[in-house]
């Protein structure tokens, strides 16, 4: 329902109906939307070998898709949510709606892989999907108790839609061929942008100047030379280590020249004192090395002692995902919203200190795990980190970038966050798999898969030690 009779200030330079748009319209169309990046994220990962078939091509070129659309979301993070703030929110979601269902029937009807590169690279826009989502709920929704209970419901999907996403890419996939499933990512987006076109409301910040479009590409060019480094070290002995080196520098010059453009400018992307804050520095120090304790954990580790024949479960592929990442993404779907309601009334920071501790206990598990395999201590440490990490620590970290965001750039924190959540998930491959593989070179295969545990542990203690940093959000823990 709406009511168009009493406009209040909505704390970001506009005026709002005072009733705006039905909140339950609204959580729909924000629901739908992050739906839409969601199914482009997680739907494909069973329909990897389809596509490599029907496409006549290699599993490598069909990887690098998933990399280019990855790296895509990642660079796209960065500036869309401050663009957002500037040419209003509502137009950069549908322009980024509109993109994502372009890309979707680009890679339906793409011939080749290098069309389909262009698609992904396409769907890759709706990176920032989830923080400009959670920006407009909470332009909406002042009440601080409220909005955190409602952020809760939309970020709890961010894991996995309960598994469901990929057992029903897997399904089309094998039964309508890989095409199908990128035309069914198009429905529900297409579905999205009707939806946010009916059910959100317009906001910009309070000041609206240009673009910062010199500082845009400067980070840019460091971040995606930073993420490039980070997927060549992945590869570990195949890697190019003198690209890796090249690479490093690169980063290290243009966010140098981020930092003096930033000073410079009279209306920057980021203003200097902003990156000095500890809102900015603690925030992306803990988003980052949760990241890349626990990602390659819940992602690699734990599905490669599922499908070890000798030295795990033996699963098969098929089966491997019910004992892993169904309970993951299921227990952290139904725990989402409780632990919203949590935060609400404990504040973010301890609700995410406590989702940390579990989450470091889980993988502590783990190297039971790796030294006893069987099918109910697999599902046990996926219930466990799905509680505890996709339900707890994940929602806390996304929410405190919109809580922590100044009102006059609400954007940026949001946009660098995720930017720390991608770089995060790369590095945990690269850093876990790093000391598995030297462990199970001088000690065989389960202490490789231990040593990766406890690399994990590690990361995961030192992400706790800087959640200390995080300041206290305003309205936090009243």
């Amino acid at each position: 329902m709406t009511n168009n009779t009493k406009q209040k200030p909505n704390g970001t330079g506009k005026m709002l109906d005072e009733g705006g748009k039905s909140i339950v319209a609204l959580m729909a169309a924000l629901l739908v939307a992050i739906f839409a990046f969601q199914l482009n994220a997680s739907m494909l990962s069973p329909a990897l070998t389809t596509m490599e078939h029907e496409l006549n091509t290699s599993s490598d070129q069909i990887g690098l898709t998933q990399t280019v659309f990855f790296t895509a979301a990642a660079l796209f993070s960065l500036f869309l949510p401050r663009l957002a703030d500037l040419v209003g929110r509502k137009k950069v979601l549908l322009g980024i709606l509109i993109a994502t269902t372009l890309g979707c029937a680009v890679s339906a009807l793409a011939p080749n892989v290098t069309i389909l590169m262009l698609g992904r690279i396409l769907q890759g826009s709706a990176g920032p999907m989830v923080p400009m989502c959670l920006i407009m709920l909470h332009v909406r929704v002042r009440e601080e108790k409220r909005y955190t209970k409602l952020m809760s419901i939309l970020t709890s999907v961010n894991g996995g839609i309960a598994g469901v996403d990929a057992l029903l890419g897997g399904w089309l996939a094998g039964t309508f061929g890989f095409r199908s499933v990128f035309w069914t990512m198009a429905g529900i987006a297409a579905i999205a942008i009707i939806l946010v076109a009916v059910a959100t409301d317009e906001s910009t910040a309070d000041d609206t100047p240009k673009m910062d479009w010199l500082g845009v590409v400067c980070l840019g060019i460091a971040f995606l030379a930073a993420y490039l480094a980070i997927n060549e070290i992945q590869k570990l002995a195949k890697a190019n280590w003198l690209m890796v080196a090249v690479l490093i520098v690169v980063a290290a010059i243009f966010f140098v020249a981020f930092w003096q453009v930033e000073k410079r400018k009279k209306d920057p992307m980021v203003a200097v004192h902003y990156l000095k804050q500890r809102r900015t520095w603690g925030l992306l120090s803990t988003t980052l090395l949760t990241m890349t304790g626990i990602f390659a954990v819940m992602n690699g580790v734990v599905p490669a002692i599922a499908q070890d024949p000798k030295f795990g479960t033996g699963l098969s592929a098929s089966v491997v995902p019910f004992a892993t990442l169904t309970p993951y993404a299921l227990v952290g779907l139904i725990f989402g919203p409780i632990a919203g309601q949590l935060a609400s009334r404990f504040g973010y920071r301890r609700v995410l200190r406590a989702g940390m501790l579990v989450t470091l206990v889980g993988t502590l598990f783990g190297i039971f795990v790796a030294h006893n395999p069987a099918i109910w201590t697999l599902v046990l440490i996926s219930v466990i980190l799905g509680l505890s990490y996709a339900g707890t620590t994940n929602i806390m970290l996304n929410g405190l970038g919109i809580v922590l965001s100044p009102k006059d750039n609400t954007g940026y924190l949001p946009g660098m966050n995720a930017g720390a959540f991608n770089l995060g998930s790369g590095l945990s491959y690269a850093v876990l798999y790093a000391c598995m593989n030297a462990f199970t070179q001088s000690s065989g295969q389960v202490a490789g898969y231990s040593a990766a545990m406890v690399s994990g542990v590690i990361l995961l203690a030192l992400a706790f030690a800087c959640s200390y940093l995080i300041p206290k959000p305003e309205g936090d823990e009243a």
